[in-house]
């Protein structure tokens, strides 16, 4: 096809040469001086040199398009990192910036995808490895419960196995619902002015009875402006945090929750005594089903989710969440969100 416009192209101009070979010619004609072997130079050379001429000029005009015609049908072929080179005229050059920007969202989408789905497998890895332990015990126990011939206490105990296996496979159904309902949501929050102070010393009502158990003092500092959201997810945020920092200080420890203003930002930062994070663990604190503690039993501890709960909320209210280690010993996580532009008046 590309020869066949080349052709067509020398073939055009061509035939404005032949013309205007006619125009000479007849003008030569008119010149008394001008023999017939002069009309026939004129008539054959001025068309052939007007043939050459036009493929040599169609060659150069083609040339970009041609390379650009290369370019599309490898990246249909597979070859995504393959971009145009942009050149030649205007309007190849418009083409081939145009084919480019396509060809790097393409490639953008295709990477999502790809994460995506490596995304999905190590998730069903995951919720496949963390069933296998409580359906192991209760299958143990129950197989062993009908075998008969079981000591009374010995009965109680295999019985107590099965229901706290049971409650912990239900609690990890739950968390589950919930990180996906938070990350498979398309912006439906119920979205208002909510107090983090607020929302701070109701997750610490419902966590005191808790925190008694463990032997964990809890303390709540400052004020921050009001942010957009759902002050139950909020809660939930403070609640995670504080009951995860509780769980590592142990008995005596102390927990602390911390509200401040960074110009534009509402942030909330929950404080421990505890023996902080290892440094290895800080990227990955917040990935799904994930432990930093590894001495932890999966009987001793949660499934591993609630920091990623944590993160799904904090992202979702347009913010982020940050872990470190103190300098003086024990651990910081630090919650920022955007606060209102303009808080509303207090009726």
């Amino acid at each position: 096809m590309r020869t066949a416009l080349r052709t067509r192209i020398a073939l055009t101009l061509a035939a404005f040469a032949l013309f205007g070979g006619l125009a000479v010619a007849a003008l030569a004609y008119a010149v008394p001086t001008a023999g017939p072997a002069i009309l026939v130079a004129v008539l054959v050379a001025v068309p052939l040199v007007a043939w050459f001429a036009g493929r040599a000029i169609a060659r150069t005009f083609m040339a970009p398009m041609e390379r650009l015609g290369v370019s599309a049908t490898a990246f249909a072929s597979g070859n995504h990192a393959v971009r145009a080179e942009v050149d030649g005229p205007r309007e190849t050059r418009i083409v081939a910036e145009a084919f480019n920007q396509m060809a790097a969202e393409v490639d953008s989408a295709i990477e999502e995808l790809k994460a995506e789905e490596r995304r999905k497998t190590q998730f069903v890895s995951d919720v496949s490895h963390e069933l296998r332990t409580p359906l192991t015990a209760i299958r143990g126990a129950a197989e062993t419960l009908l075998d008969g011939d079981v000591e009374p206490e010995d009965q109680q105990r295999f019985l107590t196995t099965i229901a706290l296996e049971a409650e912990r496979l239900g609690r990890l159904a739950n968390d589950l619902l919930t990180l996906q309902r938070i990350e498979g949501a398309t912006g439906e929050l119920p979205i208002r002015p909510v107090d983090l102070r607020l929302a701070t010393d109701r997750a610490a009502a419902m966590l005191e009875p808790l925190l008694e158990d463990r032997d964990v003092t809890l303390t709540v500092n400052g004020r921050c402006p009001l942010v957009l959201g759902d002050m139950d997810r909020l809660q939930q945020v403070v609640a995670n945090l504080v009951d995860n920092a509780s769980r590592i200080v142990g008995a005596g420890g102390h927990v602390s929750v911390e509200l401040t203003a960074e110009g534009d930002r509402a942030v909330l930062s929950v404080l421990d005594d505890g023996p902080g994070i290892p440094e290895e663990d800080l990227p990955r604190l917040f990935d799904r089903f994930y432990r930093a503690d590894s001495s932890r039993t999966r009987t001793s501890g949660g499934a591993g989710l609630g920091l990623a709960i944590v993160r799904a909320i904090v992202s979702a209210h347009g913010g982020r969440i940050e872990a470190a280690n103190l300098p003086t010993g024990g651990a910081r996580m630090t919650v920022v969100l955007p606060t209102l532009a303009e808080e509303p008046p207090v009726d």
